[in-house]
C-alpha cells in the first residue's frame, strides 16, 4: 500500500490552501529546489488556460502541486518518494523501473487523496 504518515513524522508546515500563492509559499519552505519548476508549471497552466479558454489546466496544475507539496510536507514519505523515483531512473530492467515507479505512484496517490479529502 501507499506511504501514509506515521505518528513521529509530523508535517513541516501546515497544509496550504490550494491557491498559487499558498502552494508557492509552502514549496519555498519544504522544497525550495522545486520553485523554478513550480513557476514554470504555473506559467504553462495559465498559458494553456488562456489558449484553450478553459480553467482545466489551472485546476490540474493546482491539484498536482498540492499533492507534491503534501508529500514534501512529511519527511518520511518525501524520502521514500524521491528514493523510488531515483531507483526507477537507475533500474537495470524495465520490471525494476516499473516496481519503483509503482511505489512512487502509491505515495503520490496517497498525497492526492489527502489534499482532496479536506
Amino acid at each position: 500500500m501507499g506511504g501514509g504518515c506515521s505518528a513521529g513524522d509530523g508535517p513541516l508546515v501546515p497544509r496550504p490552501e490550494r491557491t498559487p500563492g499558498a502552494l508557492r509559499a509552502a514549496c519555498a519552505v519544504v522544497a525550495p529546489q522545486l520553485l523554478a519548476a513550480y513557476d514554470r508549471a504555473k506559467d504553462q497552466a495559465l498559458g494553456e488556460a488562456v489558449e484553450h479558454g478553459s480553467l482545466k489546466p489551472v485546476h490540474a496544475y493546482l491539484s498536482h502541486w498540492a499533492a507534491l507539496i503534501e508529500i514534501e510536507r512529511h519527511p518520511s514519505p518525501a524520502q521514500r518518494y524521491h528514493r523510488a523515483e531515483y531507483l526507477a531512473h537507475v533500474a537495470a530492467t524495465p520490471e525494476g523501473a516499473r516496481e519503483h515507479l509503482s511505489a512512487a505512484s502509491a505515495i503520490y496517490r496517497d498525497a492526492s487523496k489527502a489534499v482532496h479529502s479536506e
